[in-house]
């Protein structure tokens, strides 16, 4: 597949009358052929947004974008707002009027309210965007019809609550754990905390939650934090639960230092490759592989197919336009056959790995 593209014609007599054969039809026709119409190229630039490619999962899904990117000849750019909502909604308005508004725009907004300003600023513009993961539950694509074409997201509540049942049989059921969660006004990290919530509430007393600390999703900031659990509860934690493979990373970094990867599991969510490499040696007790591949590329390859006429987003059914993926569990035992992968994606299939309508919580 190759953008499509309007060859600018820039011939005139003049350079007809330079060969032979232009020469001989000037003199036979007698008359001066018409100087052509010169269209403008009309070409999309392609963009991901997210928050840092230092997350492995966020330098995944903006593989994906240049994957899809390439596979279309397309320019992409890769913007990132390094956790700062000003700097994203500022590097998208400047890419908005950069391109004259012919951008395809694929984004993990910072924080959740950014998203209704990404959005209204894209259509506004005339660009076409598919926002992944935050946004508020009463901003919906089908109010902005063409231009804010979907939301990707994956269900945080159930996948959450069973890798937390994964941690505690890990330590054998019983037994007090630490938490550590994403920025509090994410979707994604008030989702895993009810899922966790809820897997905790099941053992009836018998898994206790030492402590929750918000460490934003950062790998650093879980490895201080857990480091100074280490300190105040000592042997009383039997399992760390971090709401990204980032965090998990971290956390496991600060159980190393101690002694203690191995011996104290770990799960985290993503499935990120360090995840799943930690998860072969026995020091995480698993992980959720969201396939950041898919949603890096696919978040582009929706909207381009709009964009392009070839889907008339208005009116596909909404579970085209607000829809989860499709997650995995993954423990010792398939961590060997997730690693395999599924091969090249189809960009054609769009919503082959789409999972059912996202429903809001409360």
């Amino acid at each position: 597949m190759s953008i499509e593209k309007i060859i600018t014609l820039k011939t005139s007599r003049r350079s007809l009358l330079k060969g032979a054969g232009g020469a001989l039809a000037a003199g036979s026709f007698g008359f001066s052929f018409p100087m052509p119409a010169i269209a403008k190229e009309t070409t999309w630039t392609l963009a991901n947004s997210m928050r840092s490619v230092a997350n492995p999962y966020h330098a995944t899904f903006a593989k994906g974008g240049e994957n899809f990117a390439k596979s279309i000849d397309a320019k992409y750019e890769m913007l990132v707002t390094e956790g700062n909502s000003e700097k994203g909604i500022s590097d998208i308005k400047a890419l908005l009027q950069r391109t004259g508004g012919k951008l395809i725009l694929n984004v993990d907004p910072n924080d959740s309210p950014d998203a209704r300003v990404i959005v209204e600023e894209c259509k506004k513009a005339g660009a076409y965007v598919v926002t992944q993961w935050n946004k508020p539950a009463d901003l919906h694509p089908w109010d902005f019809n063409p231009n804010y074409v979907a939301h990707m997201s994956f269900d945080g509540v159930p996948t959450a609550k069973t890798i937390a049942g994964e941690l505690f049989k890990a330590f054998g059921g019983e037994g007090g754990i630490v938490a550590l969660g994403g920025i509090l006004s994410n979707v994604p990290a008030i989702e895993r905390k009810l899922g966790l919530d809820m897997a905790i509430k099941e053992t009836n007393g018998k898994v206790k939650l030492l402590d929750f600390q918000p460490a934003d999703w950062n790998e650093q900031k879980a490895f201080d934090i857990t480091q100074a659990w280490i300190t105040r509860f000592g042997k009383d934690i039997k399992g760390v639960f971090a709401a990204n493979d980032g965090m998990g990373m971290g956390a496991l970094e600060a159980l190393r230092q101690s002694g203690l990867a191995g011996k104290v599991p770990v799960v985290g969510i993503d499935g990120i490759e360090a995840a799943l490499k930690a998860t072969e040696a026995g020091e995480f007790a698993g992980t959720v592989a969201w396939d950041p591949l898919w949603t890096g590329g696919m978040g582009l390859a929706i909207p381009y197919a709009v964009a392009t006429g070839k889907v008339d987003i208005a009116k596909e059914p909404k579970e085209h336009r607000e829809f989860y993926g499709t997650g995995i569990i993954v423990t010792k035992a398939n961590v060997a056959e997730v690693k395999k992968g599924g091969g090249a994606l189809d960009f054609n299939d769009l919503w082959g790995k789409a999972t059912g309508q996202i429903q809001y919580r409360g």
